[in-house]
């Protein structure tokens, strides 16, 4: 066959190969393309006989077959051929086609009829204005009806995706291989399809665009079967990653929306959310449960349903709430559970969503206890739930209970831990004449992990005050109660007035009998590292000791402030080693800081840096004079979150009245006792405390006399004026006082208890140079 070019230039569709024979079976008329064939013009072959010009062609001729046409020049090529008689004419026509012409023809009319029967694959053919012009029916695909436009069997916004596709393959002729789309159809039963689509464009005899065919491949099965295996995947990697009840809840409902449902509610019981195992309950009623976590796909959950941290109400009895408390997952059609609650239609209102259609529940059940629901559903255009979504959802509950158990049990451990941790710590600020402090403590990871760090301030006699901060090692009830442990112990050798490396000396004994005491395998873990000092402020001196403890920092009145460089001694625990006591003045209207180190977990690297951070920030609060507890709080509070709990305690120093103070020094001599009741007396007379006088002079008169008598001089007197008025003796011997009860035969023995009768309380304490017995008096109202 030949292409004729017409006159505006363009190629004209091929031309038939005919051949007109009459009733004699001679040629009446050829056409062109029958002329290339032949090799001859029309004017030379007509009137010839047919099997002249075919040899070997019968003169009754079959009505197909195969013929060589005798050519003028070139070699002769075999044709197909057929003869056709004309209606109503004597004349014939025989069609010739060359074999390879037509076996094209014959493969693409097969290829089209295989298309448009086969029943696994969809194909469409569609115009240029994507009208279909052939289609094929598949069962399983109800978006292939033959005459129907993309918008009447898929969503709008479905439709709108598929013909941008379709017109850029015929815009561009570049074709789309195995795409996937997702698509929402609008035919029963209503849901998503994955559909692997692949595109390409038709084209007519001149390269022109004619239309495409689309080949369509249902993957559905293995798409659902992909998503609830990412799904599994995404449950064991996201939930549980967090201790906290409720945001196990979240992450539960995170998981499940969109992928699995439109709105998901999470409701658990009210004992589990304080940390408590559930009751058991069997049946309906009041199953004492709360809305804990609730997500919708539309971002918004509907004010119509139950809301979140809202009381679940009492449930009617109904064999699928004790399918959920035997443990088993529970589908069920909206039409059903509306008859299931006919009797409380309030109760349809808040439990069945508008234009739900779907609603698989799932317990969630961990260690023979039912900890709450999973109620997930769906809504048009959705699937209903299907077998496999069920054992999904189970499987994800399944999981999910682990970890809101885990976090019920551990919300009960950091309960009892925090109220361990509360009441063993200071619960007030100290307050006295000479000191005043604050203090506070900030568990590690914004609260979630209680520790051992704790501080303290201890008031002494003589208006003296013990701080200590301390880290055990660990977290939880552990380290909270060994904490607890130290906190008493340090509080007893703070009252035995010991200094600060003695303390800390028979601090490192206890905790190296605690370590004893231990398990095996937690011995290593039974220590920690304290800070103690002692302020005189008398004499406005501070002591320090440290056992491994970062150093104090010290801001002077104007806002310098410096780190006291201590010499620590090894951390509690490790003995063996001795602790060595700094002591340096403080300006009156200073700042003491104590703190552990997670107050330096700042994110530097150095420590240094970050003492050098924190004394900063400790002068701009000593600067602006910012109460202690503000300044605290502002602290701890701007550290970033850090892995390790953090105690802080301030203190601040105050001047003592110098007329509050009157002291003395006399000479191991008897007869200096008498100077030394004059003096007091003259002293008492200045501070109009005369109804002192009398028990005041006694006391001194025996203190003195025992002083001078046993322990030589010489012997120092001080009176303190403050809420009480405080007596000192002090002399050169370490021998301790000891009251004892007089027999009546006895001479003696009786100073000592005419001393602590006469008192409020006594005591004594060591010194550098001997020891010093100390006596207070309540002042007269």
């Amino acid at each position: 066959m030949t292409s004729l070019e017409r006159e505006d230039g363009t190629e004209a569709p091929p031309e038939p190969a005919t051949v007109l024979v009459d009733a004699e079976g001679n040629v009446a008329a050829v056409s062109r393309a029958a002329e290339a064939i032949l090799d001859r013009g029309a004017g030379e072959v007509r009137g010839l006989p047919l099997t002249e010009l075919f040899p070997g062609l019968p003169a009754d001729p079959p009505a197909s077959g195969t013929v060589v046409p005798r050519r003028g020049s070139g070699a002769p090529t075999p044709m197909l051929y057929r003869l056709a008689p004309m209606a109503g004419s004597p004349y014939r026509l025989m069609l010739l086609t060359a074999p390879d012409a037509a076996k094209e023809a014959g493969l693409g009319s097969a290829l089209l009829r295989a298309l448009l029967t086969q029943d696994r694959i969809g194909f469409v053919v569609r115009d240029t204005d994507l009208r279909v012009r052939a289609a094929n029916t598949v069962a399983s695909m109800p978006l292939l009806p033959v005459a129907s436009s993309l918008r009447s069997v898929m969503s709008r916004e479905d439709a709108a995706t598929a013909e941008a596709t379709l017109r850029e393959v015929l815009r561009t002729g570049e074709p789309v291989v195995a795409r996937e789309h997702h698509v929402h159809s609008l035919s029963p039963p209503l849901c998503e399809w994955s559909l692997s689509v692949s595109v390409v464009r038709l084209e007519d005899r001149k390269g022109d665009p004619a239309g495409v065919a689309v080949l369509l491949t249902d993957g559905t099965e293995q798409w659902l079967a992909g998503q609830r295996l990412r799904l599994r995947h995404t449950a064991a990697v996201t939930i549980g990653h967090s201790l906290d009840i409720r945001q196990t809840a979240a992450e539960i409902a995170d998981l499940l929306v969109p992928d699995f449902g439109a709105l998901v509610s999470v409701d658990l019981a009210e004992a589990v959310l304080d940390g408590d195992e559930p009751p058991r309950s069997f049946g309906g009623g009041d199953l004492h449960l709360r809305r804990t976590a609730a997500r919708s796909s539309t971002g918004t959950w509907p004010a119509a349903l139950l809301a979140p941290e809202a009381a679940v109400p009492p449930l009617p009895d109904t064999p699928g709430i004790r399918q959920l408390q035997e443990g088993r997952t529970v589908v069920v059609e909206r039409a059903a559970l509306e008859r299931a609650l006919s009797d409380d239609p309030s109760l349809i209102a808040l439990v069945v969503p508008d234009k739900g259609h779907s609603v698989a529940v799932a317990p969630m059940a961990a260690r023979g206890m039912v900890l709450g629901v999973i109620a997930v559903w769906r809504t048009e255009p959705a699937a209903p739930f299907t077998a496999q979504d069920a054992e999904l959802l189970s499987e994800i509950a399944a999981h999910a209970a682990l970890s809101v158990d885990n976090a019920r049990r551990y919300t009960r451990e950091h309960r009892a831990a925090v109220a361990l941790q509360r009441r063993l710590l200071p619960w007030a600020p100290l307050r006295t004449t000479a000191v005043e402090t604050a203090g506070t403590y900030q568990p590690a990871g914004g609260g979630a992990d209680i520790g051992g760090d704790w501080f303290d301030a201890i008031p002494l006699p003589s208006l003296r005050v013990a701080m200590v901060v301390g880290d055990v090692i660990g977290h939880g009830l552990h380290a909270s109660a060994t904490m607890g442990r130290l906190r008493t112990a340090v509080q007893t050798l703070a009252d035995l007035e010991l200094p600060p490396d003695e303390t800390l000396t028979r601090l490192d004994d206890l905790v190296t009998r605690l370590a004893g005491e231990a398990e095996p395998e937690h011995r290593d873990v039974v220590g920690g590292t304290c800070l103690f000092a002692l302020y005189d402020p008398v004499t406005e001196q501070c002591s320090f000791a440290s056992a491994g403890h970062p150093p104090p920092i010290v801001v002077t009145p104007e806002g310098k402030a410096r780190t006291v460089h201590l010499r620590p001694g090894p951390p509690l625990g490790t003995g063996g080693l001795p602790f060595e006591t700094t002591t340096v003045r403080l300006e009156p209207g200073s700042m003491l800081a104590l703190f552990t180190d997670g107050l330096l977990d700042d994110g530097e690297a150095d420590v240094d840096a970050a003492l050098r951070n924190l004394a900063g920030r400790l002068s701009v609060c000593q600067t602006a004079r910012q109460p202690l507890e503000e300044a605290a709080r502002s602290l701890v509070s701007a550290r970033p979150a850090a892995g390790d709990d953090t105690a802080l305690l301030l203190a601040r120093n105050r001047p003592l009245d110098p007329g509050d103070i009157a002291q003395w020094s006399f000479p191991a001599d008897l007869s200096a006792v008498a100077d030394a009741r004059a003096s007091v007396l003259e002293r008492l007379a200045v501070w109009s405390l005369d109804d002192l006088a009398f028990t005041t002079e006694l006391i001194v008169s025996e203190l003195v006399t025992n002083a001078m008598r046993y322990a030589g001089g010489p012997v120092g007197l001080r009176l303190i004026r403050d809420t009480v008025l405080i007596c000192e003796v002090s002399d050169p011997s370490s021998t301790q006082p000891r009251l004892r009860r007089a027999r009546t035969t006895d001479e003696g023995g009786r100073g000592l208890f005419l001393v602590a009768q006469l008192s409020l309380r006594w005591g004594s304490r060591y010194t550098a140079t001997g020891k010093t017995i100390w006596v207070e008096q309540e002042l007269p109202d």
